[in-house]
């Protein structure tokens, strides 16, 4: 074997290299604003079909950078998620990443209401944070209870919703797509059963490299 990169800012310029050169046999052009996104999401899988399944409302990741470099905080519904959401980039921003999954309180409060811990979670979460980024990459019952506290008056700076599955993942995304677009909330989802948790962190990282300047890895001090 010929090992032609070793350090790894030469491995991400190769693959994203490699990435876009496979759209353009492809004939695959991305929207400018999106493309950072799509390509760190298919550098995470190897999956081009998140080409076609990735939804972007209107300004999304426009939006949400701007939203970053003011207040870049991050609730994710794994601490999978969380693990793999750039600590270089959130101290650029002087940001945070939170789960509250392993939250005795949000135990309690599952238990009470018979509801799950993700939803729970995301009730935590939005109390505390009502404006930060959710991404959500496992739970559709997340999904659902953010889609029920956006029709009771939260407004996210952005929903990523790329639950993986089976049960409740096609359609809990489809509704939070109607409903943050009845309220002008910015959205990324991964439509269809398609996701995860190193999904939701891939889209963090993209944006959180937009907003701080570190698309190029070499920002990253790789």
């Amino acid at each position: 074997m010929n090992q032609k990169h070793s350090q790894p800012a030469d491995i991400e310029k190769t693959s994203m290299a490699i990435i876009e050169a496979e759209l353009q046999e492809k004939g695959i052009v991305l929207p400018e604003e999106n493309a950072a996104v799509v390509k760190r999401v298919i550098h995470t899988t190897a999956d081009f079909e998140y080409v076609e399944n990735l939804y972007f409302s209107k300004g999304a990741v426009k939006m949400t950078a701007k939203a970053l470099k003011e207040n870049a905080v991050i609730v994710t519904d794994t601490n999978m998620a969380k693990a793999g959401i750039s600590k270089v980039a959130l101290q650029k921003l002087d940001g945070a990443v939170y789960c509250f999954m392993a939250d005795d309180e949000v135990a309690a409060k599952a238990k009470e209401t018979g509801s799950t811990r993700a939803a729970a979670s995301m009730e935590k979460s939005a109390e505390l944070y009502p404006a930060a980024v959710f991404a959500v990459g496992n739970a559709p019952t997340a999904l659902l209870k953010l889609c029920e506290l956006m029709e009771n008056g939260l407004r996210p700076a952005l929903v990523i919703g790329v639950p993986v599955g089976f049960v409740n993942v096609v359609d809990s995304k489809e509704r939070l797509i109607e409903i943050c677009e009845k309220y002008s909330v910015p959205v990324i989802v991964a439509r269809g059963r398609k996701g995860g948790s190193n999904i939701a962190a891939a889209v963090c990282n993209a944006l959180l490299y937009t907003a701080a300047d570190m698309l190029d890895p070499v920002a990253r001090g790789w």
